[in-house]
């Protein structure tokens, strides 16, 4: 099953406000679990960047003003994603903002309904706690050290990690596996110690002790076989 951790960074909050998508991060899944593939490329939004936003990302207009724009790098992130489902941290952002942008070069919009949303997921199986990429991280033991700043590839590849963690970790479809084949070891390891059987034996009584047995039971006041 291919599945594909999505996150994008961008000059502010609304597309309609005039921001733009200044860098894309994917990472590819299978049974989700990331492989070693990914699509990661900085786009040059052909504006200023506003210092609220330079403040998360670290991406300056000077940075970008050299890097493509998205019209020329839409058509590999499409190639890329194909028709997998797009594991999003918050979808309705991101892919507000790729809609927005795909609608303006006059290429169709993605569908809402092939997005998987992490936040739901994980306010329903962590009800009241805080369910941000950060905190999700701290909850699982994912090393989120390097993330001093918000980064489109980095931060996909840590969705990759929690969305696995929040699917039943790595012990989903491997555990039984595992758990047959140690059985099947420890079964190899014991030893049936095989026995024959030897037919039961049959002791004749003597005379002298049927003699004495008869004398015991003439002993016997008013015995239940003789009434």
């Amino acid at each position: 099953m291919r599945e594909i951790s999505l996150d994008t960074e961008t000059t502010g909050l609304n597309p309609k406000s005039g921001h733009k998508v200044v860098e894309i991060g994917c990472v590819e899944m299978i049974n989700h679990i990331a492989t070693d593939q990914y699509f990661h490329v900085y786009i040059n939004p052909q504006r200023d960047m506003p210092e609220e936003a330079f403040k998360i990302h670290g991406l300056s207009e000077e940075f970008l003003s050299e890097k493509p724009l998205f019209k020329d790098v839409a058509d590999d992130f499409l190639a890329f994603i194909e028709d997998s489902p797009l594991v999003i941290h918050n979808a309705q952002f991101d892919m507000g903002f790729l809609n927005w942008e795909l609608k303006e070069i006059g290429k169709p919009e993605l569908d809402m309904a092939r997005t998987i949303d992490t936040v739901p997921i994980a306010r329903k199986k962590f009800p009241g706690a805080q369910a941000n990429l950060d905190a999700l991280c701290r909850r699982f033991g994912i090393d989120n050290s390097s993330r001093e700043l918000h980064g489109a590839l980095l931060d996909a590849q840590l969705l990759a990690d929690v969305y696995l963690e929040l699917m039943g970790g790595r012990q989903t479809g491997l555990g039984l596996g595992a758990d047959e084949e140690q059985a099947a070891d420890r079964e190899a390891e014991i030893q049936v110690e095989k026995r024959e059987r030897r037919e039961a034996r049959v002791f004749v009584p003597t005379p002298e002790e049927l003699a004495a047995h008869e004398a015991f039971l003439e002993k016997i006041s008013d015995p239940i076989w003789k009434a």
